[in-house]
């Protein structure tokens, strides 16, 4: 007994004639159907490549579309010719065109040998099926879809539509259980001539005629009426990708399919002509006697359909970027944003760049330019300094600046005189660690010394930026780390709150601090904001300034460090 090859053929015909004589010259009979819609020249062409070969036929062809019963017809016809031509046949192979033989067809034949009443065929019940593609489970056995879904699309959803409406509903053969699987299987000739010879033939070729993709579950639903043994796997190793579309083998998969054990595997490139060359040979040396088992790559596999659909964090990719949602993390690493703080210590970004050890930048988002950590003109990546080239996606901007540095923490100043384009942005990235003392960018018009309606209205504007800006950061939205304080809170204890930061961005450290940064001179603010008041500007997100009652360091000698005023 030998096993016989079904081929259905549609395209690349010279590679499918030479996948057909390997198996025709190793003593397997092969049943060819191409599809009607192969122009007349190239199919004569075509038999004309394997005239010599008596073991070779060809079906009465059909056209195939996809999801229609065409591919089932073919199948049927093909199947047929095997059965009835080959009497040394044991099981039937289906393959496709574009499958390629990865292990001798002796191997293959002493497998089938071994299991001469085996099935090899995915068949599962709906509720066992998490591949589906198209929204359809049961609905497509007991809807009816007379029209091509690729051709006529919208024909075919104002049908389905309609028979949801109307509640109209097939009834499901009696006997049969739908079971759903791969298109490519291989039956013993017993269980196929029993289906092809089956007195309800009629019945059920009818019935499924009408099925959504009955190629998945005609031979999948049938096999489990006239089965002794199924085994519920395909031979043939066929991967498919998130979109249910199947993965192609190229040439530098050639050491992943020598892995998988597999007897067959599709669908392979046209043009691999290394894979053609490596895996069309019937050498004794490279049968292995192993079990298929191509869940040796399917990790592989996960691991690289993981990397399509999601991506890496923080890096954006065509397919990706224009939907809002789809990205995977906003951005790669974890940053902090510091608002106020520039404004309350003098040369802050010097002591927490020597404190945490992160690059500290000054306010990215600044109007005049970009304000890179030491003034540099250029950043990691070949970021501009240009405001200009910033502000055209300032999201793309910040990712691209986080992403570019991974490994080294960024940290950057941000106030209500910032483009705040990213401030929704920065408020949903889980990534981000936001610590903003409002109010403090008050202290920068009050060592101006000026006591004008100019200054009124800077300050009336600058609050009621800071003011939105903190109702994004509040929102139910917010995925990032926030800490917020009035100044006059802040001022209280500073170095409780600079201790818990510090100890947030490098967790590892856990240690006291032993140097504080200096604090602006604060001497007659709370005069500076009584005079606001009096004005009619009243600087509440400040806080509670007592006029006299101005800030005052801590005094010397206490067991932790004090602040230098």
């Amino acid at each position: 007994m030998t096993v016989g090859f079904v081929m259905l053929v549609h395209t690349a015909l010279a590679r499918a004639a030479q996948t057909a004589r390997h198996w025709a010259s190793s003593g397997c009979p092969v049943v060819i159907h191409t599809d009607r819609k192969v122009d007349d020249t190239a199919f004569d062409e075509f038999r004309a490549m394997l005239a010599d070969l008596d073991n070779v036929s060809f079906s009465p062809r059909y056209r195939c579309e996809w999801g229609t019963w065409g591919i089932v017809a073919a199948t049927l016809a093909a199947s047929e010719i095997m059965l009835r031509d080959h009497p040394q046949v044991g099981h039937v192979y289906l393959a496709s065109g574009s499958c390629l033989p990865l292990r001798p067809v002796q191997d293959l034949n002493a497998y089938l040998a071994a299991r001469p009443r085996t099935d090899f065929i995915e068949s599962v019940t709906i509720e066992d099926v998490v591949w589906t593609k198209g929204g359809f489970d049961r609905e497509r056995f007991t809807l009816r879809f007379p029209f091509s879904w690729k051709k006529n699309r919208r024909l075919f959803d104002r049908y389905v539509d309609l028979q949801r409406r109307l509640k109209r509903q097939r009834t499901i053969p009696a006997g049969l259980e739908p079971h759903l699987g791969s298109q490519w299987w291989c039956l013993s000739r017993g269980t196929l001539s029993r289906i092809v010879d089956d007195p309800d033939r009629a019945v059920y070729d009818r019935y499924f005629r009408r099925v959504w993709i009955p190629d998945e579950s005609y031979f999948q639903t049938l096999v489990r009426l006239h089965s002794a043994e199924v085994e519920s796997r395909a031979l043939t190793l066929s991967k498919f990708d998130y979109q249910g579309k199947p993965h192609i083998f190229y040439d530098d998969h050639l050491q992943l399919l020598r892995r998988s054990d597999c007897f067959v595997a599709r669908k392979a490139w046209p043009h691999a002509n290394k894979l053609y060359a490596s895996f069309l040979s019937n050498d004794p040396r490279i049968t292995k006697n192993a079990e298929p088992n191509p869940g040796k790559i399917d990790r592989l596999f996960s691991r690289a359909t993981e990397r399509r659909v999601r991506g890496r964090s923080g890096l954006y990719m065509q397919s990706r970027n224009p939907r809002e949602g789809w990205e995977n993390g906003k951005t790669c690493e974890p940053y902090s944003v510091f608002e106020g703080f520039s404004d309350l210590f003098v040369d802050f970004d010097g002591w927490l760049a020597k404190t945490v050890g992160g690059r500290v930048h000054g306010h990215l988002f600044s109007q005049e330019r970009v304000e890179f950590a030491g003034g540099e003109a250029v950043y990691n990546g070949a970021l501009s300094d240009s405001a200009a080239l910033r502000d055209y996606n300032p999201q793309r901007f910040l990712t691209s600046l986080i992403w570019n540095a991974r490994g080294e923490r960024q940290c950057f100043q941000f106030g209500p005189a910032d483009d705040q384009q990213i401030s929704w942005f920065m408020a949903t990235d889980q990534n981000a660690q936001i610590s903003v003392i409002t109010g403090a960018w008050a202290i920068r018009l009050f060592q101006l010394g000026l006591n004008t309606p100019v200054i009124r209205k800077e300050a009336a504007r600058l609050q009621a930026i800071e003011l939105e800006h903190i109702a994004i950061l509040r929102s139910q939205y917010t995925n990032a780390r926030l800490r917020v304080w009035t100044l006059a809170d802040f001022i209280e204890n500073p170095m409780d709150h600079l201790q818990a930061i510090t100890e947030e961005i490098s967790p590892g450290t856990r240690r006291r601090l032993t140097e504080a940064p200096r604090m602006a001179d604060l001497r007659d603010f709370g005069r500076f904001v009584q005079m606001l008041k009096n004005q009619g500007m009243n600087l509440h997100l400040a806080g509670d300034f007592t006029v006299g009652l101005d800030p005052a360091p801590q005094p010397s000698g206490t067991a932790r460090p004090y602040l230098v005023k």
